[in-house]
């Protein structure tokens, strides 16, 4: 009876052990998400300052395309309003397809492709193009590992008890993701 009785008593302290190591363990994986997230929206906050500069830069040249210059500032705005990452990863998406309209439309001036400002500013959107594409996938392993650990047992028992929810992957729409040729040689 004294080997059941510590049996008990180590049932006892071990699932409540194990429940709060659990439970700090999707704490964990929620804040990584939320870092992630962060590091996304320093580099979209970037991309965000640089997208007037170049619109103010190009607009002179091309004022046969201020309707596009309209939609992709539009876009800019919307992204820049958006306040959840889901809103957010939806508006990058269409800011994203206006810019590849206004790269591809920059082809037909060879003055614009020429400009000097044009092309450093070329080089810091390709630039920060780039940190996004990182941080997005730093987001999106980070979303992995939180909703690997909400939808496995044991962990889904203790995620549900505490209302861990799964996040969502920052995905650009597939006709997004073609890099527009730029050469502005």
């Amino acid at each position: 009876m004294e080997i059941f009785g510590w049996v008990i008593v180590a049932l006892i302290v071990a699932v409540p052990l194990w429940g709060v190591l659990l439970y700090n363990a999707l704490v964990g994986l929620k804040n990584q998400v939320g870092n992630a997230w962060r590091q996304i929206d320093v580099q979209l906050k970037r991309r965000h300052d640089l997208i007037p500069n170049l619109v103010e830069v190009v607009k002179d040249y091309m004022s046969y395309e201020q309707e596009t210059l309209e939609k992709v500032i539009q876009a800019r705005n919307q992204a820049v309003s958006a306040t959840t990452p889901e809103s957010a990863i939806a508006a990058e998406g269409l800011l994203t397809g206006a810019m590849g309209k206004l790269f591809a439309l920059m082809e037909n001036y060879p003055d614009l492709k020429a400009n000097e400002n044009v092309s450093r500013l070329m080089e810091e959107l390709s630039a920060t193009e780039n940190r996004i594409a990182f941080a997005r996938q730093f987001y999106n392993d980070s979303v992995m590992s939180l909703n690997n650990a909400v939808e496995s047992f044991p962990s889904s028992i203790v995620a549900g008890m505490f209302g861990f929810k799964q996040a969502a992957y920052f995905e650009v729409p597939e006709p997004e993701m073609a890099t527009p040729k730029v050469d502005l040689r």
